[in-house]
């Protein structure tokens, strides 16, 4: 038995049940523009890992299942898949609200910068990544220029409404630098907006606080330099068993880019599939997850530590 799971026992949780599922979340392959330190699927421009139409199309299938669903895609840069805006296109007509995590630089490079646009067009919402509200920081996590980067991208994101209009969302998103948890939600973002509008004139909708997973390049960095077990312990000394409820695996699936299954993106890099009675995506049937129990490890530390932590930010006050 894993500490995590041992510390659910010990709170009188026998284990972390799914409930209904309203969202999937898509990984459209690990190709990306930038390198980033904190990167738990080491994404870089040498990987090709790419989701395919075919298994696009049964997502589409399998999705019909819950109409209105929310669909979240993310990377790797989800938009360097070659049938995103054909993707992106066929969940909308389908009815699906889609939301993109984008790391905003892609946005500038040759061959996407009409996207912000098809982006208005399509009323997808935005999660971008934006690290910190200064440029060294920044560019010393994700790789030089990529500040200068982001903020030109907002601003463009901004000239067409996004961070403006409540039917256009763009919500920022900070992890640590280092080996500690993230400060305070609220606090953070009314420092993130005093200082990106007085810096740069630009908005943003929200700002969501992330806890880093000690996977992947944070992981080895950690591990270089003897931080590994230390942070591990500060993640395990601060579960807080009120941020069980809402952590995201109970009410997402996630999709592979190779259409494997599992209960969260951090699940399944590590290779751990949900509990499904369904053999393949092809013949999922989405009711069947729902009141199973989820597959968990040490790395869920990390989501239930303070405040929590999920892909839509702090899970309580």
């Amino acid at each position: 038995m894993n500490r995590f799971a041992q510390t659910l026992l010990d709170h009188n949780i026998p284990s972390l049940q799914r409930q209904k599922i309203h969202t999937l979340q898509i990984n459209l392959g690990y190709r990306c523009n930038l390198a980033c330190s904190h990167c738990h699927v080491q994404a870089s421009p040498a990987r090709t890992e790419c989701m395919s139409w075919e298994t696009m199309e049964q997502i589409l299938t399998l999705a019909a299942q819950a109409p209105g669903c929310q669909v979240d895609l993310t990377g790797g840069a989800p938009e360097m898949n070659p049938d995103f805006t054909r993707f992106v296109t066929a969940l909308r007509a389908a009815g699906h609200p889609v939301q993109v995590r984008t790391n905003l630089s892609i946005l500038l490079q040759p061959g996407f910068q009409s996207l912000p646009g098809f982006f208005r067009e399509n009323q997808v919402q935005l999660v971008a990544s934006l690290p910190c509200y200064l440029n060294d920081n920044v560019d010393a996590q994700r790789g030089e220029g990529t500040y200068r980067a982001s903020v030109d991208a907002i601003r463009r994101l901004n000239e067409l409404g996004y961070g403006k209009q409540s039917d256009l969302p763009l919500n920022l998103v900070y992890n640590p630098a280092g080996p500690f948890l993230p400060p305070g939600q609220d606090a953070l973002e009314a420092d993130y907006r005093t200082q990106l509008r007085q810096q740069h004139g630009i908005e943003f909708t929200h700002l969501l606080t992330l806890s880093n997973m000690a996977i992947g390049r944070f992981r080895d960095r950690l591990q270089a330099k003897g931080e590994l077990a230390a942070y591990e312990e500060l993640l395990r000394d601060n579960f807080n068993a009120a941020t069980l409820e809402g952590v995201m695996c109970r009410h997402q699936l996630s999709i592979g880019w190779d259409g494997t299954l599992a209960d969260c993106d951090f699940n399944q890099v590590l290779n751990l599939p949900t509990r499904t009675k369904g053999k393949s995506l092809a013949d999922l049937k989405l009711n069947d997850l729902e009141d199973q129990p989820i597959c968990t490890g040490d790395h869920c530390f990390a989501c239930t530590a303070g405040a929590g932590s999920s892909c839509g930010g702090s899970l309580v006050a």
